[in-house]
Order: C-alpha cells, then sequence, then structure tokens
C-alpha cells in the first residue's frame, strides 16, 4: 500500500461521470480512481470538462497554479489537444489512457492526432492494461519508459448461482460498434434450438443510430422475446443480473481491458469473450474464458454452443471462474498504482 501522500491532484474528466446514465467504463475506472486517491490520501480536486461549451479544457487549465500536478482523462485528453499543448510548461500533466483511439475500428482521424498531440505533451501516461501500454509505443505516441500501468480493479462479490441448462447470456457495456453486440446477435440468430437469454445491459446513448439498428435487428426476428435490451444497469440491478447470470459474452471489436470480464471472473462467471487488444491478458492463465476471433459471428456461434451442449465443459469453466476471483486487483491496487506515477512526476 502505498503511503498517503497528502498532495494534490487535480483530475481533469468528461461532464457527468457520475450520471448513471452515461455509465462507461472510462467513467467507472475515473470515478473508483478518484475515490480510492482520496481515501489515500490525496486531495483530489475535480473538473469536468463539457466538451460541448465554448469554455472547456482551456478554462480550467488557464486557472491551475504554476507547478500543478493534473490528471487528465485519455478522453479529454484527445478532444482538447490545443488545450493540453497550450498548458504552461511547469503543469505536471499525467494522461490516464483508457484506450487508444487510433486502435478503435473506424477511427476518427481528429481523434487520432489529438491523442498523439496531448501525449506527446504529457510527462507520463498510465496505461489501463500492458497491450495499451505495448499499443501506445508500437504507434509512436508514447515511449514505453514514459508509460504505466495501472490495470481497472473490480470489486468483491457474491458468487452467481447460475442455472442448471446454463443459457442465461449477460453482455454489458456501452451499445456501440467496438463493442461488437450486432455480432452477438447474429451469434444468437444460429443458435435457435437452444435453450437460451440473453440481456444486453448498456447505455443507448453513446451510439444511438447503431443501438437502434440493434433494436431493429432483434424486432425483425423472432429472437424479440429471448433479447433484452436492458440499457443502463447500476448499483442493485446489475448485480442481480450478474447473480442470474451464468455466461458472460464480450463481442468486441477493441478492448483496452475487459472491465465487465473482470467484474464477471470476480463473480464466478465464465467468459467467451473476442480475443482482442488486452481481452487476452485480463483473462491469461485463466481456464474460465474462451476465446473466439473478432467479427466471426459464426466462430462465437460455435462457441456458445459448445457452452451449452456441454455440461462437463460449464463445470469446469465454473470452478475455474470461481478458483480465480482472488487473483484479480481490486480498485485500491488501480489507485496504489497511479498514486505511484503521481508521486513520481517531478
Amino acid at each position: 500500500m502505498t503511503e498517503a501522500p497528502n498532495g494534490v491532484v487535480h483530475f481533469l474528466v468528461p461532464a457527468g461521470i457520475d450520471d448513471p446514465l452515461r455509465v462507461s467504463g472510462g467513467n467507472v475506472c475515473d470515478r473508483r480512481v478518484r475515490d480510492e486517491l482520496s481515501r489515500i490520501g490525496w486531495d483530489v480536486r475535480m473538473a469536468e470538462i463539457d466538451q460541448d461549451a465554448a469554455a472547456g479544457a482551456d478554462a480550467v487549465i488557464s486557472r491551475l497554479p504554476l507547478g500543478a500536478l493534473v490528471l487528465v482523462d485519455g478522453l479529454v485528453a484527445t478532444s482538447e489537444p490545443a488545450a493540453i499543448e497550450a498548458a504552461p510548461e511547469s503543469l505536471r500533466i499525467v494522461v490516464l489512457a483508457h484506450m487508444v483511439s487510433a486502435a478503435l475500428p473506424g477511427a476518427d482521424p481528429r481523434a487520432v492526432d489529438g491523442e498523439r498531440r496531448s501525449l506527446r505533451r504529457a510527462r507520463r501516461v498510465i496505461a489501463t492494461s500492458e497491450w495499451t501500454r505495448s499499443e501506445l509505443a508500437r504507434r509512436r505516441l508514447a515511449p514505453l519508459e514514459r508509460v504505466d500501468v495501472a490495470p481497472p480493479g473490480s470489486d468483491d462479490a457474491p458468487a452467481a448461482s447460475g442455472t442448471a441448462t446454463g443459457g442465461a447470456l449477460l453482455c454489458v457495456g456501452v451499445v456501440a460498434p467496438h463493442k461488437g453486440q450486432d455480432l452477438l446477435v447474429e451469434a444468437l440468430s444460429m443458435l435457435r434450438d437452444h435453450d437460451w437469454t440473453c440481456t444486453i445491459a448498456g447505455s443507448l446513448e453513446v451510439s444511438p443510430e447503431f443501438a437502434d439498428r440493434i433494436a431493429a435487428r432483434i424486432a425483425g426476428t423472432d429472437l424479440a422475446e429471448r433479447i433484452t435490451m436492458a440499457g443502463v444497469l447500476t448499483g442493485p440491478e446489475l448485480d442481480r443480473a450478474y447473480g442470474q447470470t451464468d455466461l458472460v459474452v464480450a463481442p468486441s471489436r477493441a478492448e483496452s481491458y475487459g472491465m465487465a470480464i473482470a467484474d464477471a471472473l470476480r463473480r464466478g462467471i465464465p467468459v467467451v469473450a473476442t480475443s482482442v487488444g488486452g481481452i487476452p491478458q485480463t483473462v491469461a492463465d485463466s481456464g474460465a474464458a474462451i476465446l473466439v476471433p473478432p467479427d466471426e459471428p459464426a466462430a462465437l456461434a460455435d462457441a456458445l454452443e459448445g457452452w451449452m451442449r456441454d455440461p462437463g465443459l460449464r463445470a469446469e469453466m465454473r470452478a475455474e471462474a470461481r478458483g480465480s476471483r482472488g487473483r484479480l486487483p481490486r480498485w485500491r491496487d488501480t489507485a496504489d498504482r497511479v498514486s505511484r506515477t503521481l508521486a513520481g512526476v517531478r
């Protein structure tokens, strides 16, 4: 455990990180890092940046004292590179990179350029996985020696009870192209003869056109009574969803770590996921996960069918998942790593 530093850090985050309707992995990570840093002694001074407002990060940065230590959410840094570049050289800027914008499917060139410019200005970068760290270096966005890693944590939770048939499926994440919910629906359409239900939990506001297409695809088939688009689930609702789940499915096209996967394993729930980004590292050395190639719904369907058909496989993977619960990082571990980086920035 890092000793309480009793220092001040200004944390620039997207507006609404505490809004339950804007739940995302990045927002959850920002909130928990804020809370845990405060717990171990940091004076965390939050600044929410509304990217639609006339005065954004530049107005906040202009009011910071010379020499201030500034932790910047990667989304803020990427969207407002001019403000980061124009910051006084004395400001000790650290970027918390949840994802590599350039690695996202159909990456916005403006975001890619903003990411490059803001990371070049940062004294240090904190990545959420070893994959993110190596990807930043591979794309020449930040040298390895300037990037530290602080994997997101997960909370202790009761083991899920599951069902006898293994057919209760859950997919957690914002409904957006990079999360691949369209691939999941396509895979499930190949498994009509099996006994399953699936809940897709996540914000429908991040990519509304994509979410509408998913809803229309479900409504236009005979799957409407078996697939539920639940929207955002938080607190007890999300706990109940996990508690009633047999298998968490993560069909992502891009993923830096996989917080929903870690949350599933913490509850003893096996996972079927794509082998992209940081997911293989998140489930490393665990027999509780089946990895499939990304963007291949037939491969995803085969993995799900194997799970449903084989009770021995389900029992083995559940045992593996329950055995891995104590090996996952907790949020205090995440904050300790972030704290060490912040304390070392001179």
